[in-house]
């Protein structure tokens, strides 16, 4: 048992510098251009009066909603998740469940918002129609995926950040250390730098 556990971590470590990240033409961009991007796009939204909002379903909405309440609270940058029980309940029973986080998207995105996209197997189709929408209103869009390097969110992106693991637990935890780390070095963290316990 203990080799499966020290291999399961091993395998965990590996994931995210080995994320591939692309721009909107499918072109490589490199992870540390794509956070770069990222944190420079996510502060000068907060900046103009605008704001992130995080979109996934399950294991997915679940880091959704923690990182819109990290980035606005130690962050200080103005995000929102799409979560509440009685909308995700009412638009799915009115509208379909494929447009559960697209009319949301339509209703409060607006131009330079700035739409993350959580979706393991990048194919679920209310993932992919809430980016459809936030093209529509003027947002940009990072998305973040598993699974099949040809699914279809992997491509849908400014940046695109894509692991390449079939495994939900894999990808989930990859996804939400990505999103940390992006936080974290926004907010200032570095290699062997003391971190600040009031940040």
């Amino acid at each position: 048992m203990r080799d499966s556990i020290d291999a399961y971590f091993a395998t965990l470590g590996t994931l995210g510098p080995a994320t591939e990240a692309t721009d909107d033409t499918g072109s490589a961009l490199g992870l540390e251009a794509a956070v770069e991007r990222f944190v420079a796009r996510a502060r000068a939204a907060h900046a103009a009066g605008n704001k992130l909002m995080f979109v996934g379903n399950g294991g997915s909405a679940a880091i959704a909603s923690h990182m819109a309440t990290d980035y606005s609270k130690n962050g200080n940058i103005r995000s929102l998740a799409f979560n509440d029980g009685p909308m995700l309940t009412c638009l799915s029973n009115d509208l379909g469940y494929e447009n559960v986080f697209a009319k949301p998207v339509e209703l409060f995105g607006r131009a330079d918002d700035v739409l993350i996209a959580i979706s393991s197997s990048g194919r679920s189709p209310n993932i992919l129609n809430a980016v459809a929408a936030a093209r529509r209103v003027g947002c940009w869009v990072v998305t973040l995926s598993g699974f099949g390097a040809d699914n279809p969110l992997r491509r849908a992106g400014d940046v695109n950040l894509y692991v390449a693991n079939d495994r939900y637990g894999f990808v989930e935890i990859t996804h939400l250390s990505l999103l940390h780390a992006m936080l974290d070095l926004a907010m200032g963290w570095r290699a062997g730098v003391a971190a600040d316990a009031t940040a």
